[in-house]
């Protein structure tokens, strides 16, 4: 008698301990409110990331393009393109790189080569990345985003 009595106390916490449907539901709700609200800063942040990311490479290749040109004599030309401070262009026997150690290093965080002009509109070269979209124009993510 005493081990049934010991039997039935314990199924009864047992069954007293778990949650209910509502209890869940409730949960479940406050998780999703919280994901509604934190998704889009979220979103935006990473979107800020990646035009923060394309400046600080704009500002390395720069640098690489005004150590080109002190060795060299001028900045590579438009034809030469960013690939010039990888590998040695033709006519270029003072060529003393890489400039950039990586490939990788002229490709914009979009996945899209920077675009690198000469003349510039502002000076001797505009160095640019048109944004998410890779066309020029947009706004937000899609946003051209230029080296001043």
């Amino acid at each position: 008698m005493a081990q049934e009595n010991v039997n039935s106390r314990s199924n009864k916490r047992f069954s007293e301990s778990g949650f209910s449907l509502l209890e869940m539901l409730v949960v479940l709700t406050i998780i999703g409110l919280l994901t509604s609200l934190v998704a889009p800063r979220v979103t935006k942040y990473l979107s800020g990331a990646k035009t923060n990311t394309a400046q600080a490479q704009m500002a390395s290749i720069a640098q690489a393009i005004a150590l080109y040109r002190l060795e060299v004599g001028s900045a590579p030309s438009e034809e030469a393109g960013l690939s010039a401070l990888l590998t040695a262009p033709a006519n270029r026997p003072r060529w003393n790189g890489p400039y950039l150690e990586r490939s990788s290093a002229i490709i914009d965080p979009w996945g899209n080569p920077y675009l690198y002009r000469v003349p510039g509109q502002s000076g001797d070269y505009d160095l640019l990345s048109f944004g998410a979209d890779g066309v020029e124009g947009g706004t937000g993510e899609a946003a051209d985003v230029w080296y001043d």
